[in-house]
């Protein structure tokens, strides 16, 4: 079947990891290499950036931030304004350190929390707390999805927004683009079973990831790279999102 080296095996492998799954723990000990080696040259550095020009739209002076996922914070060229605080929230310690380097070189307060895999899905912040979450290419990594998007919610305060992107996943151009790219070098520098990899690692669909957003926050913005005139995930890249909370 085409959508198997497209998409993973789905009904074979679920979209959650098993414990102790040797494929998964390579992963796990090699993904600090892979985002550095993959994400910021080439072709995926456009395709990454077309995503960060999002935060154009808003204006973050004096805002409290928390990002999902930070990596480098590589969207930082298109900030419009300077944040009072700057949070970050990952599960990868090597990652979190390297989101660290670059606010401290800007002087920004922020603190750190650093989640296991095994932690519940629940955020570790009190209601309201947020003016802006931002999640760059962080929401299809998370599982189950709705509880994650609800605590989203939870956390952010009325009339603040949620901004971000992430890539077209399930769709033909995305899946073209991996086999084309990720799984040559996931083959060339690993033992992990690519089938295997891509169910777990991105169990969110693009579909599902807007619908679960429409679900608990109000639309201000979606838009898609490179077909920006074909608002659809078929055959875009990366779809672009900004929400608000009611």
């Amino acid at each position: 079947m085409l959508s198997v080296p497209l998409f993973g095996d789905r009904q074979r492998y679920g979209q959650t990891p098993l414990p102790g799954d040797p494929c998964w723990r390579e992963w796990l000990s090699i993904y600090e290499k892979f985002y550095l080696a993959t994400q910021h040259e080439g072709v995926r550095k456009i395709v990454n950036h077309s995503g960060y020009k999002v935060m154009r739209l808003l204006d973050l002076s004096g805002k409290s931030i928390l990002e999902i996922g930070p990596g480098t914070i590589a969207h930082m060229p298109w900030w419009r304004g300077w944040p009072a605080r700057y949070d970050l929230f990952d599960v990868n310690e090597g990652m979190m350190a390297e989101a660290v380097k670059v606010l401290a070189t800007k002087s920004i307060a922020y603190e750190t929390y650093l989640r296991s895999p095994s932690d519940e899905v629940a955020l570790p912040f009190p209601p309201a707390h947020y003016d802006v979450i931002v999640s760059f290419y962080s929401l299809e990594h998370l599982h189950p999805l709705d509880r994650y998007v609800a605590e989203i919610t939870r956390i952010l305060k009325p009339g603040g927004h949620v901004i971000g992107a992430i890539p077209c996943e399930g769709g033909i151009g995305w899946g073209l683009g991996r086999l084309l790219t990720t799984r040559r070098w996931l083959i060339k520098n690993s033992t992990i079973d690519p089938d295997k990899w891509v169910c777990w690692e991105h169990p969110n669909f693009a579909d599902a990831i807007v619908a679960s957003l429409d679900a608990f926050l109000e639309r201000a913005h979606v838009s898609c790279f490179p077909f920006f005139f074909l608002p659809l995930i078929d055959p875009n890249l990366i779809l672009r999102f900004l929400y608000r909370k009611v």
